[in-house]
């Protein structure tokens, strides 16, 4: 089985958290510093030209990785921006009453963001204990009193997947918005927006994607873009930003409308290199080495094994719950300098393009 651990910065351990932060590629800096540094370090003008090059290379990077348009993208700090943004923008917003569907299993800065976008705004959510997985509850909660309806594409606390392009589908006919939460799924699942069609789509590249923080990003469906008008504005949200006329103010024709003043530049450039070298391997490439590393788990603990087996419905993360040697088990895996994590229904491990059979190996010699 090949793996690509030469090609990132591994500390000794056995590291299988890339549901929180990825490993940093090698190659990351000497692109920064050519695509960052050294157009402000060595030339005698104005950077920006190169900096937003560097903008264009992200976005396309998304295109090419999630089947779109780059012009349909726009950099967020954050997803919790881009929802804010994008909830703000719609034409209902503010003038009536909004009912948002979503799940208790939703990261709960997803909620806190939608509950104080709007001043009019209800939420209305699916018991943490209903399965995510299964359409028919969706089909429960979506009618015609729902606006909005948003969905995690993987949900991070059970490692499950949702059907996604059939909720948008089904909320598509009740006359429902979607919003799409891709920051678990976005490079270790293969994603296809243009099949999909939500109304808007959020995520990062801190995860899988392996690119830090801070760069996060918001598509938004053609069809509904134009009639968007954000709130949250500055002279980068311009069709022309350097047109400089306080009195003249043209929204950017693609999703740069989102995006307001000054922008952040560095985080940008670590992830459109890195978003670039997971589109050259090939999602199913690191779908398909992460579900072989799944599935020995699977088959060495199945007794322990809480979250989907079933490649349709798991996500890239595996879900351990040791019952009462939860706590012994975690003591072990830490002393033992195996990274996981623990959230409320057991131990997060997530095999990623840079883990080996050694990794849940070693894992497996800890546990037994």
């Amino acid at each position: 089985m090949t793996t690509f651990k030469d090609d990132f910065h591994l500390a000794p351990g056995h590291y299988l958290l890339s549901h929180s932060v990825g490993r940093m590629l090698k190659s990351a800096e000497a692109d920064f510093q050519q695509q960052f540094i050294l157009p402000w370090q060595q030339l005698n003008q104005e950077p920006w030209q190169q900096w937003l090059g560097s903008i264009e290379r992200f976005t396309s990077a998304l295109a090419e990785l999630l089947s779109s348009e780059a012009r349909l993208f726009c950099p967020q700090t954050n997803l919790s921006s881009g929802l804010t943004k994008w909830a703000m923008s719609l034409p209902e917003s503010g003038i009536r009453k909004v009912r948002v569907l979503m799940s208790e299993q939703d990261f709960p800065s997803m909620g806190f963001a939608l509950q104080n976008a709007l001043d009019n705004v209800e939420i209305v959510y699916i018991p943490e204990s209903f399965d995510m997985y299964d359409l028919a509850v969706w089909q429960q909660y979506i009618d015609e009193q729902i606006d909005w309806v948003f969905v995690s594409h993987v949900y991070s606390n059970s490692g499950q997947q949702a059907p996604v392009a059939e909720i948008i589908q089904y909320a598509k006919q009740q006359g429902c918005r979607t919003i799409i939460d891709i920051a678990q799924s976005l490079c270790v699942l293969p994603i296809n927006l243009n099949k999909w069609d939500a109304d808007c789509v959020v995520g990062s590249c801190v995860k899988w994607s392996c690119a830090g923080p801070g760069a996060g990003f918001m598509w938004v469906n053609k069809s509904i873009l134009p009639y968007c008008e954000p709130k949250d504005v500055g002279w980068f949200s311009h069709q022309n930003p350097f047109e400089f006329n306080i009195h003249h103010f043209e929204p950017n024709e693609s999703a740069l409308r989102f995006w307001g003043g000054t922008p952040s530049v560095a985080p940008y450039i670590y992830a459109g290199h890195s978003l670039n070298y997971f589109a050259n391997v090939g999602i199913n490439t690191v779908r398909e080495h992460n579900v072989t590393l799944l599935a020995k788990l699977q088959k060495a603990l199945p007794e322990f094994y809480y979250s989907p087996i079933d490649q349709s419905m798991c996500s890239g993360t595996a879900i351990l719950d040791f019952g009462p040697y939860h706590e012994q088990v975690r003591s072990r895996l830490k002393q033992a300098n195996i990274a996981v994590d623990n959230r409320r229904y057991g131990i997060r491990i997530s095999p990623h393009i840079y883990n080996d059979q050694a990794d849940i190996e070693a894992l497996l010699h800890v546990v037994n």
